[in-house]
This record gives structure tokens, sequence and C-alpha cells, in this order.
């Protein structure tokens, strides 16, 4: 299994770096505390079958000789000519290789010199010990994603001097969010990435806005509370399956919102009222992904936003009423399905659709009372579908491209069109 290109393309420079000085030291005496931790690593870890990564782990080589462990001269005392770990790397990466098994031991917490810790995926379960950054204050890079680890995250990662990336996903972590992790008290920390942990919960500080992140990804756990303003350097940012709740209101500045963010995932929350106009006024945004929430009234966006080139917009499952605003039609993929929509689709998005611009278009479920489609083919790369709204439709190719899931394919029920506002009912549709 493959590191996160994220992590990867930190990791390699680093190495490439090192590699040289590391070998010129190889005949130096690595220090009794390293070298003990690294025998505890041996005992406490193990290859899965068709994995050989500690192969070269045997006492006839130096540790500094070992599969993924780089070392250099102790700074704190270069005269002695000791060598301490600064760089392990557990695991290949590679994409066919199982990976490891086993536990993490406590004596990590040892490596006093250790810039950079890297476990790639696998089976290795338990907790991450608890003291591994009072231990580890050189910390600069501690990616353990794609195992079975479990417990909290350590409180003794928040607040390290030099740390820039920090993750942790696709673990079963629970428990809080080191509060520190989120705030300016970690001065260093740029890359944040907890997701699909299941168990990871609490709230996000209020201060989180102050911090200098601009990676963060909590997906998949059981965040509760309100979202704070972004900070100002945020570039990706996903809060996806989580119960946050509120409105988004002053999340994103008063026009004055994160100039960097193109990735932004609220999906499937708790979150209500209206979507913020702010939102589609991101300057750099290519992802706006909204859905599956409790988003009511109509979308606002501002006309300057045309100019943005969406790749995806999405705002199914809500209970969002109105029109189809045209400044979408610059979205590569608009998903408004789902809401209680109506009025006639605009014609730039129509237009987009028929000239491939728009590579998919999902309006079902709403109820919409026309769309104006040109006399063009619809090219094949695109899919249409506007099914169950209250017009009949243009024809076959409008509903050919919808999903099997997207329900009944024939017009809504007259008796649910008669309605002047058909948002007045409140909710989402399907």
């Amino acid at each position: 299994m493959a590191l996160p290109p994220l992590v990867l393309l930190l990791v390699l420079p680093l190495v490439a770096q090192l590699g040289p000085r590391a070998a010129a030291a190889s005949a130096a005496a690595l220090h009794e505390r390293d070298a003990a931790a690294l025998r505890d690593v041996r005992a406490g870890l193990r290859d899965l079958p068709g994995s050989r990564f500690f192969d070269s782990w045997d006492d006839a080589r130096s540790p500094c000789a070992y599969a993924g462990v780089v070392c250099a001269p102790d700074e704190d005392d270069p005269a002695s000519g000791v060598l301490r770990v600064s760089v392990l790397t557990l695991g290949t990466g590679l994409a066919d290789s199982p990976g490891l098994a086993g536990t993490l031991p406590a004596s990590l917490a040892s490596l006093a010199a250790l810039t950079d810790l890297v476990l790639y995926p696998g089976r290795v379960e338990g907790a991450i010990p608890p003291d591994i950054g009072s231990g580890l204050r050189r910390l600069r890079l501690l990616s353990l994603s794609g195992n079975q680890l479990t417990g909290p995250v350590p409180e003794s990662l928040a607040g390290l001097p030099d740390l820039h990336t920090l993750d942790l996903g696709n673990n079963r972590l629970e428990g809080a969010i080191p509060a520190g992790l989120l705030l300016p008290s970690s001065p260093s920390l740029k890359v944040l990435i907890l997701a699909n942990n299941g168990g990871i919960s609490g709230q996000i500080p209020a201060q989180f806005s102050s911090s200098q992140l601009f990676h963060v990804d909590l997906s998949r756990n059981a965040i509760t509370g309100t979202l704070p303003p972004l900070p100002p350097t945020i570039r990706y940012f996903s809060l996806a399956a989580n119960a946050m709740e509120g409105n988004l209101d002053g999340v994103f500045g008063d026009g004055s919102g994160p100039a960097d963010l193109a990735f932004l995932d609220l999906s499937m929350n708790n979150f209500s009222g209206s979507i913020p106009p702010e939102v589609f006024a991101l300057p750099s945004a290519s992802s706006l992904l909204l859905s599956r929430n409790n988003f009511t009234g109509p979308l606002t966006v501002p006309a300057a936003a045309a100019r943005t080139p969406w790749s995806v917009v999405d705002v199914s499952h809500n209970g969002i009423s109105g029109e189809v605003p045209e400044a979408l039609a610059a979205a590569g993929s608009l998903y408004v399905n789902n809401n209680r929509m109506s009025g006639e689709v605009p014609s730039a998005v129509a237009r987009s659709v028929f000239d491939g611009g728009m590579t998919t278009f999902y309006a079902q479920h709403n109820f919409l009372t026309g769309f104006p489609a040109p006399a063009l083919p619809l090219p094949d790369s695109v899919a249409l579908c506007l099914s169950y709204n209250c017009m009949e439709l243009p024809s076959a190719a409008a509903a050919d491209g919808c999903p099997t899931i997207a329900g009944p394919l024939e017009a809504r029920p007259a008796d649910q069109c008669r309605s002047t506002d058909a948002g007045s009912s409140g909710g989402g549709d399907g």
C-alpha cells in the first residue's frame, strides 16, 4: 500500500539529501538509547506475509544500515562522534506490499533527534505512545496512516515547534482533538489529517481561525458543534461525514475569506440556514461540496463568481429553494438534485451542458418547470438528469444520464406542482 502522495513528496527529498551523509557515518557508533529503541521496534513489529521490510534488520549490520533508518551526527554533542536516528521509515511503501503488523513501542519517544517518522499502511494496532511528542521535540513529519491504531491522539503532539505534517488518518482513533493542534500554539503545523478514524470527537475551538494550517482533513469522524471562521491560510478543508451543526454565517468572512481555499467539503453534516454567498465568491475555489445537510433558502451566487472555473459544485440533498443561479453555468459538474428548486433552468446552464463545458448536471427531484435545450445533440461525455420535476423532459437524453438510484424517471405529479411556492413546505425532496 503506497504512502499518500502529499506525505511522499515531503519524505523523498529529505531522504535523498540525508542519504550520502548517513552512508558516510554508518561506521560510527549509534547512541545506545537509539539502538535500544530500534531493537524494541523490531521486537514489536513484524512483516505481514508478502512483506520483506525487516530482512535487513539483523545483527550483522550496523543499525544505521537497516532499511528505513537514516542516521546523522548528534547535534547536541558533535564532538562525540555518536550517531542519532534522524529519519525512521517503517515499511516499504510499495503498492503490492501488505505492510507491517504489531504495536509501536513506547521507546520510540527516546529517539530524540528524530525529524521524520513514517509508518506505511498495514495492520499495526494498539495506542500511539502517549509521550511520543514529549520525546520527539524535533519532529517535522509524523505519518502513521492506514493502520489499525486505537486510543486518543496524544496530547504531547500539540505545541511541537517544528511539526509541519501530522497524518494519523485511516485508523481507529477516538477522543477529542488536542486543542493545540488547531491553534497557533503549534506554530509550524500546516498539514493535519485525522480523516476516517470514526471516533475523533469534540469541537473545533473558536481560535482555529488564528492557526496557520493550510490542509485540514477531519472527515468521517464524530466532531460536533458549530464551525468557527476558517484560517486565512487554508487551502484544503474537509469536515465531511461528521455531526457539525449551525449555520455558516461568518465562517468565510465578509468578502475577505480564505483566498487560496481550493477544496471545501462540508457534506453529510447537520448544517442549516442558507449557504452564504461568500462560499461562491472564494477566488481559488475548485470543489465546493455541501450536499446532505439541512440548508434552506435560495442560492445567491455573486455575479463576479461566474468567472470562477469550478470543477464541481454539489449542493444536492438539502432543502434549497428558488431558481438555479445562472452563474453556476461555470461549473464543470453541478449537482442541485433532491432540493426544492423551481423555475426554468437558465439558458446559460443548458448551453454549457450541450457545449460539453458542464459534463454533469443533476437536477432531478426538484420542482423545475423548464430546460431550454438547444437544437444540438447531447455530447456522449455529458451526464444529464432532469427527472421528477414539474416539466416534460425535453428529450430522452434528459434522463439517460440519471444514476440508477435517482428514483422515478417520470415527471412529478401535477398536484405537487400547483403551488406557486414549491419551497414553502420546507425540507429537502428525497
